[in-house]
C-alpha cells in the first residue's frame, strides 16, 4: 500500500488509541468534506460542487467501471479504486512499475462500458502510458483484467512509434466508438515534424479493434508508406478524446504552443495541420508557427487564444443537467476552468462558457458518471463531482 495519506469523504473513523493530533486532523477532515458543497450559478444550471476525495499524485485517469465504482491513475504510476457508495479507496495492484518523467507516467484508463454492480466476472481495462524502450519513453497502449483489487494479464497492445529521450507531449487519451474500435491519441513527442511523418505515430490518432487489431477499414492500410493503424495525422498534443456514439463523431482537444489550443472533429485520413498550420506563436517571441490555414488541411472547429492548456474531454449527454445536453466540457489546466462548449447539429461550436474559476484549480481528467453528474480531477490531488441543485 502507498504511505501517502488519501480519503473519500466520511470513509474514515481513526480508532479510538489513534494519537490526538492525528485523530483531529481526520475528524477535521471529515467534518469538512461532509459539510463542503459549494454552490455555482452558470448560464444554464445551477449546480453544487463536491469535493468527494483528496490527497492522490496528479490523478490523471478516470473511469467508471460500475455504477459506484470509479478506477483512478495517478502519473506516477498507482491505480487507486474508489467505491463512492461505500466511501472507501484501494490501491489495485498486478501493474508493472512506470517510470514517470516529465509528462510521462501512467496516462489514461478506459473501458468500453460501464458494468452493472453486481458484475462479478473479470472486466478488462485498457491503459496508455510511457514506456521505457531502447530508443526512449514511447507512449503505449495496454490491457489488463481487474478481479478485484489486482489486475492480471496485462499486455501491451501497441508500443507505438514515437520513441525518444525527450519527456514530453505523449497525449495521451483513449476513446471507444461503440463498434468494436478503440481511438487513442499521442502527442508529437515534442518534434514537430513527426506530425507530418506518417512513417511514424508521434502526432497522430491511432484506431484499432478491442483486441490490437489494425482493422481493414483504416485510411492507410493499403499504403507502405503509412503506419496502418494511423487515423488521423497532424496534432501536437492531444490530451482530450470522446467519441460521439448518436452522430458517430469523433472529437479532440489539443494543445498548441503559446496559443492555438484546439478543437478539432476527426474524420478519417485527414491532416490537421501541424506543424505547418497552427494560429499559436513560438515560446520565445511574437512570431507565428506556420500558417493559419492551408490547401488540404482540417481547419480547428475552435480555437483559443491565449491558451487554457487543456486537459480531457467529455460530450455530455446525461439527464441530471438537460440544458447541456450535447455540451463538450474540458478541462484548463493553465487558466484553471471547467470549459464547456456548446455544438449544433451539423458539429458546429456556437457558444462557450468557462465554469469554476474561482476555484482555481488544473483540472485535467473529466468525465460523465454513470448518475449524470460531472466527475474532474485536479493536479492539487482532488476528486470533485457536479451535481444538480434541484436534486437536493
Amino acid at each position: 500500500m502507498s504511505n501517502k495519506h488519501r480519503y473519500i469523504a466520511n470513509s474514515v473513523f481513526l480508532p479510538a488509541l489513534t494519537l490526538l493530533v492525528s485523530c483531529l486532523f481526520s475528524v477535521s477532515i471529515f467534518l469538512k468534506n461532509a459539510d463542503a458543497a459549494q454552490s455555482f450559478s452558470s448560464q444554464k444550471h445551477d449546480f453544487y460542487l463536491d469535493e468527494i476525495a483528496s490527497g492522490f499524485d496528479t490523478p490523471w485517469g478516470l473511469a467508471f467501471i460500475t455504477p459506484n465504482k470509479l478506477i483512478l491513475t495517478e502519473r506516477d504510476s498507482d491505480i487507486f479504486l474508489l467505491d463512492l457508495k461505500a466511501k472507501n479507496q484501494k490501491q489495485i495492484s498486478g501493474h508493472p512499475k512506470i517510470e514517470s518523467s516529465g509528462q510521462g507516467g501512467l496516462l489514461d484508463v478506459a473501458l468500453p462500458s460501464v458494468k452493472p454492480e453486481n458484475y462479478q466476472d473479470k472486466i478488462r481495462l485498457y491503459f496508455t502510458y510511457s514506456k521505457s524502450t531502447e530508443a526512449g519513453l514511447a507512449t503505449t497502449l495496454a490491457s489488463a483484467e481487474l478481479v478485484g483489487q489486482h489486475l492480471i494479464n496485462w499486455q501491451d497492445i501497441l508500443v507505438t512509434q514515437s520513441a525518444n529521450d525527450n519527456t514530453r507531449h505523449f497525449g495521451s487519451r483513449i476513446t471507444f466508438d461503440g463498434q468494436g474500435h478503440l481511438f487513442f491519441s499521442i502527442g508529437d513527442r515534442a518534434e514537430r515534424d513527426n506530425a507530418q511523418n506518417l512513417s511514424n505515430h508521434a502526432g497522430a490518432i491511432i484506431r484499432l479493434t478491442l483486441d490490437g487489431k489494425t482493422p481493414a477499414d483504416n485510411p492507410f492500410v493499403d499504403s507502405k508508406e503509412v503506419l496502418a493503424e494511423i487515423w488521423s495525422y497532424g496534432h501536437r498534443n492531444p490530451q482530450g478524446l470522446v467519441f460521439d456514439k448518436t452522430h458517430k463523431r469523433l472529437w479532440s482537444i489539443e494543445h498548441g504552443p503559446r496559443g492555438g489550443d484546439e478543437i478539432n472533429l476527426i474524420e478519417k485520413g485527414k491532416n490537421y495541420g501541424w506543424p505547418l498550420v497552427s494560429q499559436g506563436k513560438e515560446y520565445w517571441g511574437p512570431i507565428s508557427v506556420g500558417e493559419e490555414k492551408m490547401p488540404g488541411m482540417q481547419a480547428a472547429k475552435k480555437v483559443y487564444t491565449p491558451s487554457i492548456a487543456p486537459g480531457g474531454l467529455t460530450l455530455y449527454q446525461g439527464k441530471a443537467f438537460p440544458k447541456w445536453q450535447g455540451s463538450l466540457f474540458s478541462g484548463a489546466m493553465k487558466l484553471k476552468h471547467l470549459n464547456r462548449v456548446e455544438i449544433d447539429e451539423n458539429g458546429h461550436i456556437t457558444s462557450e462558457e468557462r465554469l469554476l474559476e474561482s476555484l482555481e484549480q488544473r483540472i485535467r481528467a473529466v468525465i460523465t458518471g454513470p448518475d449524470g453528474y460531472l466527475y474532474f480531477s485536479s493536479d492539487n490531488g482532488k476528486i470533485y463531482r457536479l451535481r444538480p441543485q434541484n436534486t437536493g
